[in-house]
């Protein structure tokens, strides 16, 4: 599964909640605090989340306070083939 991980800008967060109801895994919650706007932002659960970048809470986020980072999917190695020579019995 893909993994990601969002950064919240809880000064400008207004705690509209539309990020947390959009978010598939729901590790999105809010804040016990206020933030300097007089606002409950919304913070991530656990640090060590599981967020797949999907980017759904930066999308319906009204004032864009979430930034989205997606890792790249690690590259599998292709397999290599060698040409093989075979030879096959002499037909009599």
């Amino acid at each position: 599964m893909a993994k990601g991980r969002i950064i919240i800008d809880v000064e400008r967060c207004k705690g509209c909640e539309l990020c947390r109801e959009a978010c598939p895994p729901s590790v999105i919650t809010m804040a016990e605090d206020l933030n300097s706007k007089g606002y409950r932002p919304v913070v991530l659960l656990d640090p060590l989340h599981e967020c797949t970048g999907c980017a759904l809470c930066a999308t319906v986020c009204p004032d864009g306070c979430i930034t989205v980072f997606r890792e790249s999917p690690k590259k599998r190695k292709r397999p290599t083939f060698s040409k093989h020579t075979t030879s096959s019995p002499a037909l009599n």
